[in-house]
């Protein structure tokens, strides 16, 4: 096949907002859908290829380099590499943080996680948090948990659609009530939650917090800004992120666009944030609208876009 499209897993959360349902079109009716994810191969939480039956890392134990691309094969072996989720916040999610893959595999863990984040139409209202405004040492990061005070040291940011957010693993980030965003990530379940606003659960009890790990995985360094700066054009390619794990752009389409991928040794993910039309992959059709999420393999050579749609593009460099 030229392209995959798969059943999302729809994850019901506490902090879960309602935005999902209608963008997602679903029949039944469901609440507190706070993530969907669209693509992964996260054991015991993979997707499903529509109209396949098999699973995501099936297909990459199948295909392998043609699916994936050789060098990513090589690289990642029989597991999906990226993780894509579309998040929808109701209530203030807890900080947290992700250690790099050095440190994850000092501390037993098979990866890290670096990610990154692109604001969908969210609440006016919507805010969050990403990366350090003061200049804190280890010690002082764990006392100003312990006195509630932990969040004076964060930069928080009002958003709104558009906005671009990377976030190298290392860096503390937390995602504000009224968000609704589409998350790119390392296929990994490595997160050390720094701080839950004193939240109990329905036992009375407070969450579980990962004080020490999260401290050995974050990096102090403060940055003026942390808001991924690009010009939006119509009709053009702009790069968001380029990192280790994926290179992503975003496209904001009006008029026809072909995609040549002939050279590019990697799968190539397209995520829809606003609009539809339709793609010709290696000449063959398929409609694609928001909310929909596509694996192209690595094989393709070309996609030819019609229709008025944005959407998000991304693949690994390897």
């Amino acid at each position: 096949m030229n392209y995959y499209k798969f059943e999302p897993l729809l994850k019901q959360t506490l902090w879960g907002g309602d935005k999902i349902i209608p963008f997602k079109k679903l029949e039944a009716q469901m609440e507190n859908v706070g993530e969907s994810w669209e693509i992964s191969g996260v054991k015991d939480n993979e997707t499903i290829a529509v109209g396949d039956g098999r699973s995501l890392n099936q297909l990459v134990r199948d295909l392998k380099g043609q699916l994936v691309g050789e060098a990513s094969y090589k690289r990642f072996g029989d597991e999906f590499p990226l993780l894509i989720k579309f998040i929808d916040a109701r209530q203030d999610l807890s900080i947290q943080v992700h250690p790099t893959d050095e440190i994850a595999h000092r501390q037993g863990k098979s990866r890290g996680k670096t990610e990154m984040w692109f604001v969908m139409d969210s609440a006016p209202e919507a805010k969050l948090y990403n990366g350090l405004k003061l200049q804190i040492t280890p010690e002082q990061y764990k006392q100003m948990v312990e006195n509630d005070t932990i969040c004076d040291a964060l930069a928080q940011y009002e958003v709104k659609e558009g906005d671009c957010f990377f976030i190298p693993a290392g860096r503390i980030h937390a995602i504000g009530a009224g968000c609704f965003l589409a998350e790119i990530q390392q296929t990994s379940d490595v997160t050390y939650r720094i701080y839950d606003f004193k939240r109990k659960d329905k036992d009375g009890n407070y969450r579980q917090l990962h004080t020490q790990e999260a401290s050995e995985s974050i990096n102090y360094t403060v940055l003026e800004d942390y808001r991924t700066k690009y010009n939006p054009q119509k009709n053009e390619s702009q790069l968001l992120v380029e990192c280790p794990y994926f290179n992503t752009a975003v496209y904001d389409l009006t008029e026809p666009m072909t995609m040549d991928y002939s050279e590019l040794d990697s799968f190539i993910i397209l995520i829809g944030l606003k609009g539809q039309g339709t793609l010709i992959i290696d000449g063959e059709e398929v409609t694609f609208q928001a909310g929909e999420t596509i694996l192209v393999p690595a094989t393709v050579k070309e996609v030819r876009t019609e229709g008025t749609i944005k959407f998000l593009e991304t693949y690994v460099l390897s």
